[in-house]
């Protein structure tokens, strides 16, 4: 199913491990419900990710417990 999405009016707000200066960052908007939108916050009116609330929340809390921790080999 394809789900179209109006985030014309969002309000976007960048990760806040963002540096400031134009880096590798990411955006989300808030207030879309059971979703997280999720774009490129050098590429603002480019393509955006919708990811279903649970799975973001399942990601953050994996990234906190630093199961992705880059392993030497």
């Amino acid at each position: 199913m394809l789900a179209r999405f109006d985030l014309s009016s969002a309000s976007w707000r960048t990760s806040s491990h963002s540096n400031g200066n134009g880096g590798s960052c990411v955006e989300v908007a808030d207030g879309v419900p059971g979703v997280l939108p999720v774009r490129d916050s050098k590429v603002p009116h480019g393509a955006f990710l919708v990811i279903p609330a649970a799975a973001w929340t399942g990601f953050v809390t994996a990234v906190r417990a630093e199961r992705f921790t880059r392993r030497a080999g």
